[in-house]
C-alpha cells in the first residue's frame, strides 16, 4: 500500500531551488559569453575581408 512522504520544508525547497537555478544561470552566462566571443569573431573576419 503506498505511503505518503514526509512533507519537505519551505526552507529546504527554496535552497535546492535555490542551488539548481544557480547552475543553470551559471551555464547561461557561460553560453552566452562563448556566443558572444563567437559573433565577434565572425563580425571581425566579414570587416577584414
Amino acid at each position: 500500500m503506498a505511503v505518503p512522504k514526509k512533507r519537505l520544508s519551505k526552507s529546504k525547497t527554496k535552497l535546492r531551488k535555490h542551488l539548481w537555478k544557480r547552475k543553470a544561470n551559471k551555464t547561461v552566462n557561460r553560453l552566452l559569453s562563448l556566443t558572444k566571443s563567437y559573433l565577434r569573431k565572425i563580425a571581425q573576419e566579414k570587416k577584414d575581408g
